[in-house]
């Protein structure tokens, strides 16, 4: 825990994806396939109705624009396009989880006022999760 805490406290230090994920999966069902500068890249999950969609349509366009910044740089800098774009997934990854703690945040503020939750409020609760859940699944 003291790990996490740290990397988030650290601001002003750079994350990469080891920082937030430790441990390398057990089975690496395929490779996923090369994206090549001018290929299209995916569309951000789309929200449900109603539901705010996962990174902020500004912040997506930032981030794939810091992308192609990054592709760019690889032939004259390789290890340095490779350091970036380790740096920028981490980044991506990190609003992701606040987003997921403001949901929860948001799922259980009720709750926490120490109020009786009537199973209507549970069946909103659960269907957001279910839009946040799904949304995670098509990222």
């Amino acid at each position: 825990m003291e790990t996490r805490d740290n990397a988030r406290n650290a601001s002003d230090t750079e994350l990469t994806t080891e920082d937030l994920a430790r441990t390398e999966p057990e089975h690496v069902s395929g490779e996923s396939p090369a994206v090549y500068p001018g290929e299209a890249t995916p569309e951000p999950a789309q929200a449900e109705e109603g539901e705010q969609p996962l990174i902020d349509p500004a912040d997506a366009r930032s981030y794939r624009d810091r992308w192609e910044q990054i592709q760019g740089t690889f032939v004259d800098e390789p290890k340095d396009a490779v350091r970036s774009a380790d740096a920028l997934v981490a980044e991506v990854i990190r609003s992701l989880a606040e987003t997921y703690a403001d949901h929860k945040r948001e799922l259980e503020d009720q709750w926490s006022r120490g109020e009786d939750v009537e199973t209507e409020g549970l069946r909103v609760a659960l269907r957001r999760y279910r839009t946040f859940f799904n949304q995670l699944l098509q990222v």
